[in-house]
């Protein structure tokens, strides 16, 4: 499938070309291993001399049909399913860091991956240091190191909602001669593709839009193939100087683009092994396949929910960057054009306590930890997703303690303002 068809032709055929006499529909390739006629053949395959499967930890057909379907949706050259998003987070910093490195994140990110920057790859001894997003270029700038080996942020954060000046970071990150890796799981690929404003590596949670029914947890790293690791040779020595785990192999000389994703693949997954099951694969794809019609409801959806919610006298803010009068509106003309996604944040007059009375009383809208699926769902960060941050931490990331992070589903819009109507009136 070319990479030059339309998003909607990729979302739907994408990946998977069958053959003559070949499953119209995506199989499941549900084996741990695969069959050689020869110890040589095999051989090879450990020694990255030749392509093909010969155990699902390190690549399945199913997992990579589905993985080359969101390289193509990002624009990328290449890409590897994960287990989860988180993995997906891990695995991209933790192929390039090692002991005693350092990287540069935005402090606006999901909890979770907050958490595993600033507490467990800290014990790994990669440390990290948060910068404010909106920050001008000098202050970003002084947070880099002589180690500093990347830059993080996400598109659109999680729940803040704030909208990543992915073209700025690019270029900051550029010029201390370090690669930008950008979240992009709320926007997806329909709604912004990273690579087209200089970002390097793209991640995932498909957990959320990507699968968009809450049928699997999975994650994906797609690399754009742009970042030139042989220029920065020096700093990138796990690329560009040979693998002793590979009799010698150096990346960057075998597999020329292609070297971050086949390190992340050949070394990281084969140690660690968060891969994401065929099984998983195949629900994913599935959800791919109606990725485009969804995500354009959604934005329908939610943009028409947060009008409401800024109208009513009892809310006391909303962060949405399709509303005219949101702090991000700008940057979400620039780089979300056709509609950002269907989360919205906002707080309610009287504080957390309020907050939390109104959730409770949500009929259609349910309570969950997830987020971004086809139903409509509400959570409180500051209880829940972020419950491990102190108020200090949680101001940082951007979320305050009265935030209610609403995912606004594929309803009927009338009937989720009646939902969010009566909860208030309660």
């Amino acid at each position: 499938m070319k990479k030059n068809f339309s998003p909607e032709t990729l979302c739907v055929q994408g990946g998977w070309t069958p053959k003559k006499g070949e499953p119209r529909v995506l199989p499941i390739y549900q084996s741990t291993t695969f069959k050689y006629d020869t110890s040589e053949q095999m051989a090879q395959l450990f020694d990255l001399e030749a392509e093909g499967y010969f155990y699902t930890r390190l690549q399945n057909p199913t997992n990579d049909a589905v993985a080359a379907k969101i390289a193509a949706l990002e624009g990328g050259v290449a890409a590897m399913l994960t287990s989860s998003g988180q993995a997906a987070n891990f695995y991209a910093i933790f192929n390039i860091c090692h002991a005693g490195d350092h990287f540069v994140s935005t402090s606006s990110i999901y909890g979770g991956t907050y958490n595993l920057f600033a507490v467990t790859m800290k014990k790994l001894g990669i440390e990290v240091t948060f910068v404010d997003q909106d920050a001008d270029n000098e202050t970003i700038l002084a947070a880099f190191r002589p180690n500093t080996k990347l830059l993080f942020g996400e598109t659109i954060a999680n729940p803040g909602c704030s909208v990543l000046d992915i073209e700025r970071m690019a270029q900051i990150a550029h010029s201390k001669g370090v690669p930008l890796i950008v979240d992009n799981t709320f926007a997806t690929p329909i709604n912004c593709r990273p690579f087209e404003w200089g970002c390097d590596i793209v991640t995932h949670s498909t957990t959320k839009y990507m699968d968009g029914h809450a049928t699997a947890v999975g994650g994906v790293i797609v690399d754009s193939g742009n970042f030139d690791w042989e220029a920065h040779h020096d700093r990138f020595t796990c690329l560009t100087e040979p693998d002793p785990s590979y009799h010698g192999l150096v990346y960057t000389e075998r597999f020329g683009k292609g070297a971050y994703i086949t390190k992340a693949t050949s070394q990281v997954m084969r140690d660690l092994g968060s891969i994401q099951s065929p099984q998983n694969a195949f629900l994913l794809n599935l959800g791919l396949e109606t990725l485009h019609l969804r995500m354009q409801r959604h934005c329908e959806n939610a943009q028409k929910v947060a009008e409401f919610l800024q109208s009513d006298e009892r809310v006391a803010w909303v962060h949405y960057c399709g509303l005219p009068n949101d702090k991000y509106y700008k940057l979400g003309q620039k780089y979300l054009p056709n509609g950002s996604c269907g989360v919205i944040s906002f707080g309610l007059k009287g504080g957390r306590d309020i907050s939390i009375r109104f959730m409770d009383n949500l009929k259609l809208a349910a309570i969950v930890t997830h987020v971004a699926d086809a139903r409509t769902c509400v959570l409180h960060p500051a209880s829940h997703t972020h419950r491990q941050l102190s108020d200090e931490q949680l101001r940082e990331a951007g979320v305050e303690p009265d935030l209610i992070r609403l995912s606004v589903g594929i309803e009927n819009v009338d009937d989720i303002i009646a939902d969010l109507k009566q909860a208030l009136d309660a």
